[in-house]
C-alpha cells in the first residue's frame, strides 16, 4: 500500500476520511453541516465532509447537484448560510474553472500577472511564468495573446498559472468539459501529473467531472451530490462497485448507471 506524509504522520494513501480523523490527522477541510441558499435554492444542503492532504477527490452529479457551490466553498468564494468550514490557513489555493478567464495580453503575461500579483518581482515573475509555460508545453506560445488560444491551450495555460504558484490545493470545475477529446487528454494528463506532486509533497486535488472514466482514472476517493446532498462518499474502487452501490447508494447507483450505459 501507497503510504503518504500528512501533518508528520505516514499514512496510508487509501485511507478513508473516518480512519484519518481517528489517527488525528487534521484536514485540509472540514465541512460541517454546510448549507448554501440563494433565494428560495438551497445548492447545498447540510453537507458534513472532510478532505486530507493528498487526497484526490472527484466530485460528481447531475447539473444543479452542488458541484460547484461546494467547490466555491473550498475556495471561499461562497460563505455558507449555515453550518461552518474550518481549514487549514497556511494551504495555498488554486481553482481552474471550464471556461478560464484569459487576460487581453500574451500567455507569459497572463501567467506573470498572477505572480506579480502574489508579491513576486515583475521580473521574476515573467522568468518563472515561462518555466510554467514549459512545464505545459506552451513556452512556443509564449508570446501569442492569451484569447487566441484554443480552448485547450487556455485550459493548459490556466493550469500553467495555477502550477506557478506553487497552491497546496488545486480545485478544478469541470476542467475538460468544453474540450475536443485530444486536448481533454492533455489537460488530464497534467492534472494527474500535478496531483501526483513528490514524494515528499503531495498536491490536493478536489474536482467535478462528468466524465465518469476520467473519474476512475483520476481520483481516489469520490463524492456524489444531489439535490445540493452529499449521499455518497466511498474510495474510488468502491464507488465503482456495482452490487455495493446499488445495495447501499441507490440514488448514486441509478446516476453512475445512467452515465455509463
Amino acid at each position: 500500500m501507497n503510504v503518504q506524509a500528512v501533518a508528520g504522520h505516514t499514512v496510508p494513501a487509501g485511507l478513508s476520511a473516518p480512519a484519518r480523523l481517528a489517527l488525528n490527522v487534521r484536514p485540509v477541510f472540514e465541512l460541517t453541516r454546510v448549507s448554501v441558499q440563494f433565494g428560495r435554492v438551497m445548492a447545498l444542503a447540510d453537507a458534513s465532509l472532510s478532505i486530507f492532504a493528498g487526497e484526490r477527490v472527484a466530485l460528481v452529479g447531475a447539473n444543479g447537484s452542488g458541484k460547484s457551490t461546494l467547490l466555491r466553498v473550498l475556495n471561499r468564494l461562497c460563505r455558507p448560510s449555515a453550518g461552518q468550514l474550518a481549514s487549514d490557513a497556511t494551504a495555498r489555493h488554486a481553482m481552474l474553472f471550464q471556461r478560464p478567464h484569459m487576460l487581453r495580453t500574451t500567455a507569459q503575461n497572463n501567467v506573470a500577472l498572477a505572480l506579480w500579483l502574489a508579491g513576486t518581482p515583475w521580473r521574476a515573475a515573467r522568468a518563472q511564468a515561462l518555466a510554467a509555460l514549459e512545464r505545459v508545453e506552451l513556452a512556443a506560445i509564449a508570446q501569442r495573446n492569451a484569447r487566441t488560444l484554443s480552448g485547450g491551450q487556455q485550459q493548459r495555460l490556466a493550469l500553467a498559472r495555477a502550477w506557478a504558484l506553487q497552491p497546496d490545493v488545486l480545485l478544478l470545475d469541470e476542467p475538460t468539459a468544453s474540450l475536443d477529446p485530444h486536448a481533454k487528454r492533455e489537460v488530464e494528463a497534467l492534472m494527474a501529473d500535478f496531483a501526483a506532486g513528490t514524494e515528499a509533497r503531495r498536491l490536493t486535488m478536489v474536482f467535478a467531472s462528468h466524465n465518469l472514466g476520467q473519474v476512475k482514472r483520476l481520483a481516489d476517493r469520490v463524492i456524489y451530490l444531489e439535490g445540493g446532498r452529499v449521499l455518497a462518499d466511498l474510495p474510488v474502487e468502491l464507488f465503482f462497485n456495482g452490487a455495493l452501490l446499488q445495495a447501499a447508494y441507490p440514488e448514486a447507483h441509478l446516476f453512475v448507471k445512467g452515465e455509463m450505459s
